[in-house]
């Protein structure tokens, strides 16, 4: 016997959360399985029901959504921005003197994950083999420091920070030194590390680093320092249904059993009322099941089609978006 249509659809629409387990987890809408239904693939209905909405961006995140797709593609689109999407990153460096503490090779290392803003759609590809860049596929940055020591420390005083000139060097002491006409097109690009916090070594009297850096265009799947994304992720859209009208002490702590913002309470003819008011926000807890007096008049589910995707970017990418 055919399961009822109400049903049907909430199978190959919905993931629902139960209280001792979740429901409807395979994707099950093939050609064939239901009947009535027509699940062959086809172009376009597929560009019909897809959307992509931009919800929220920034210099760091970005976070959209992608509806009317399978996971499969969702994580298609997580994986070509982990590994796909070219970016610009320390590839050679050149160690001229380096009397730090700092090995020359864990060095090089730290200098490699330092994201460099620069937008890699103005720069060819290195070509393999090529030891020495050009202006059209390589940026040169150059890191040239030497701690000495303070005249004018107090003697009493035992701060680094008051002892010692250039004693922590920071990603703000690399310095963008053009090649060819680099100067004139990239004038205004502000070429260099993103970030100038970002502790390289510390040095004390007499020690120095003069190091000469080049970047080149690379992509993820070649190495992690040239992904733009530190974290790719995406989850369903959450679904929360109220069964039956929730009113008074019940409403208030129905609100308490969500995340801030997933339940407001709103008041009617001297009545306060629970309604849901933003379950994109909800984190799938199930808490309200917790409570016997809850757990039948809230239903909770997830989109199955529907994928809020969150990337927190490295924001030498920032130009790709």
């Amino acid at each position: 016997m055919a399961a009822p249509r109400s049903n049907v659809e909430e199978i190959r629409d919905r993931v629902i959360l139960g209280e001792f387990g979740v429901r409807n987890v395979h994707t099950t809408d093939f050609p064939g399985n239901y009947a009535g239904y027509d699940d062959t693939w086809n172009r376009k209905k597929f560009e019909e029901n897809f959307r992509i909405d931009v919800v929220r961006m920034d210099e760091n995140t970005l976070e959209f959504d992608m509806v009317g797709i399978d996971a499969a593609i969702a994580n298609a689109f997580r994986r070509i921005l982990l590994a796909e999407v070219p970016t610009m990153a320390i590839e050679k460096v050149f160690v001229y003197n380096n009397t730090s503490i700092v090995q020359d090779e864990i060095l090089a290392h730290r200098l490699g994950l330092i994201p460099i803003k620069a937008d890699p759609r103005l720069f060819e590809y290195r070509n393999a083999g090529d030891e020495e860049g050009t202006d059209i596929d390589t940026i040169q940055l150059q890191l040239k420091i030497k701690c000495t020591r303070n005249p004018r420390a107090s003697k009493d005083s035992s701060d680094p920070s008051e002892l010692y000139i250039n004693h922590m060097v920071y990603s703000r002491d690399i310095k963008w030194t053009p090649l060819g006409n680099q100067a004139d097109l990239f004038a205004e690009a502000g070429i260099g590390p993103v970030h100038g916090d970002i502790l390289i070594a510390q040095l004390r009297p007499g020690q120095e680093l003069d190091i000469v850096m080049h970047c080149v265009k690379g992509v993820g799947k070649d190495h992690a320092k040239f992904s733009p994304v530190a974290t790719a992720s995406y989850r369903l859209l959450p679904e929360i249904t109220l069964l039956q009208p929730v009113e008074g002490e019940l409403a208030e702590k129905l609100k308490r059993c969500f995340s801030p913002g997933v339940i407001e309470i709103e008041s009617a003819g001297g009545k306060k009322f629970a309604k849901v008011a933003n379950s994109r926000l909800d984190t799938c807890s199930r808490e309200v099941f917790r409570h016997d007096d809850l757990k039948n008049i809230v239903k909770l589910g997830r989109v199955r089609n529907h994928f809020i995707c969150t990337s927190s970017l490295l924001p030498s990418c920032g130009s790709q978006h």
